[in-house]
């Protein structure tokens, strides 16, 4: 749909550099076959360093495209974070489907202009960037416009289901625990459940399982706020009134929220769309009571924080808006991006150098805890500040140690479990737990996929290690009280 675009010049300036040479953006609203267009022209302008891959299809058959940006795409590199954005959920609710293309060019021409910011992000970092999780959803709404829309016009995807009431309800599961003293993260899913959720849910649902993804932001409209977890409350709700519902992760939800908001044009000021959230970041149950939501699934199945960020008041702006709303968003998302940097990360391995795949970080103090990927690597987000560490594995034994955490680069704190002796009880719960030895050599790295951007991924588990396995594309072209 290439209805309404405006030409503007903009210049690359981000906070703390010089301005690298001034560029020409048509920002336009992008139909299915103009945003596939979009993407495969990055691709192909940067293709050192992304790759274009689909994690599945849509009700209606349409692609479910994910740009990555790496400096080795298609590779999880130990020790370096994989990062997510998620956009167009509601298939109405448009501009952070436009910003995300508009942060994919702005990548690919950063780094080909040698901004040391975007270098070092890119080189740092494996971005994962999905600007349409419901194609069809927007096909729907993009039919009635900026000026017509409704307010739940195209929101659900082709059988009108919300995405972002569909993914598996682990909360009430979650608060049984709290009250038990049982699991705090990765909690199991119910039986059955690929058949209850949509297409594109299944498909976000099986990305997750095969990247292990450290950070998230979903992308929405009809608000300014970032919102972060719990999304559904503790407590039934009572009429008129909603109820704060924290996760362990409080404190570093709310310092992420605030990373987006400040470095936003306006979204920090708190008034906005006619309601006021205070420092422009808002509690999900507080605000009101959502469940089966994708932020919480995150926190609750993967290693993934997720928060989700609301963008504009209107749901369908149109395109002479976009220029505006690009430039009071730029540099939010990089900033935030930055943050996938911070707290502590680094490998578990055994007593003999090999890296241990899902060993348990617990941190004294905070009941939720997280574990190592497939090459041994972890991340854990945390606040400035001292803690205590423990990793443990089955068969090994638990191993605690004391860090230090600073407002800076992510603290690097390594692990090495010692055999659990033979006769042990390996069922006995560990306890929680200590520091950082020096770095070793960096672990090796494994392929995932061909950079060709007709291919996509599909990974599975075999004998413990990631196998690939690849397919053609060939038809690239072709009652809730509030509703947000």
């Amino acid at each position: 749909m290439a209805s309404g675009c405006s030409l503007v010049w903009i210049g690359a300036l981000l906070l703390g550099l010089g301005a690298s040479p001034a560029r020409a953006f048509q920002f336009q609203h992008h139909g299915y076959e103009e945003m596939v267009r979009a993407l495969f022209a990055v691709q192909s302008q940067c293709s050192y360093v992304t790759r274009l891959y689909s994690i599945g299809r849509s009700v209606e058959g349409r692609h479910l495209y994910v740009l990555e940006f790496s400096d080795n795409p298609g590779i999880h590199e130990p020790l370096e974070p994989e990062f997510k954005y998620v956009g167009n959920m509601h298939g109405n609710e448009v501009l952070g489907r436009e910003l995300l293309i508009f942060l994919s060019q702005f990548l690919c021409e950063e780094y080909r202009a040698g901004n040391q910011r975007v270098t070092a992000l890119i080189h740092n970092t494996r971005i994962h960037i999905l600007p349409s999780m419901n194609p069809d959803g927007y096909e729907v709404a993009a039919r009635q416009g900026p000026e017509l829309n409704g307010y739940l016009v195209g929101r659900g995807n082709s059988r009108d289901v919300d995405l972002n009431r569909n993914f598996p309800d682990l909360n009430g599961l979650m608060y049984y625990y709290e009250k038990s003293n049982g699991k705090n993260h990765h909690l199991p899913l119910p039986d059955n459940w690929e058949v209850q959720v949509e297409p594109e849910t299944l498909a976000v649902i099986k990305w997750m399982q095969n990247y292990n993804f450290v950070l998230s932001a979903n992308l929405h409209g009809g608000a300014v706020v970032a919102n972060y977890p719990f999304d559904k409350s503790r407590e039934a709700r009572v009429r008129g009134k909603t109820i704060y519902s924290a996760t362990p992760d409080d404190k570093i939800f709310q310092k992420l929220a605030k990373t987006y908001s400040y470095a936003h044009g306006w979204m920090h000021k708190g008034f906005n769309c006619g309601d006021y959230f205070e420092e422009g970041i808002t509690n999900g149950a507080s605000w009101y009571s959502l469940t089966k939501g994708m932020q919480d699934f995150n926190y609750l199945y993967t290693n993934c924080f997720e928060i989700t960020l609301e963008l504009s008041c209107d749901k369908f702006p149109p395109a002479s808006v976009l220029p505006r709303e690009w430039l009071a968003n730029r540099e939010a998302l990089v900033s935030y991006m930055e943050q996938v940097h911070h707290g502590i990360k680094g490998m578990v391995y055994d007593d003999n150098n090999n890296p241990i795949g899902n060993a348990a970080i617990s941190v004294a103090s905070i009941s939720h805890d997280i574990t190592s990927g497939v090459d041994g690597d972890y991340f854990r987000l945390l606040l400035p500040g001292t803690y205590t560490v423990t990793t443990s594995a089955p068969g090994y034994q638990p191993s605690t140690r004391t860090v230090t955490v600073g407002p800076a680069e992510a603290t690097q704190l390594h692990f090495y479990l010692k055999t659990e002796p033979k006769g042990t009880n390996l069922n006995v719960k560990v306890p929680q737990g200590k520091k950082s030895p020096s770095p070793p050599a960096k672990a090796g790295r494994f392929p995932e996929q061909s950079s060709n951007p007709s291919l996509f991924h599909k990974a599975t588990e075999s004998e413990g290690r990631k196998e690939d396995h690849v397919t053609c594309v060939t038809d690239l072209c072709s009652c809730e009280v509030h509703f947000l």
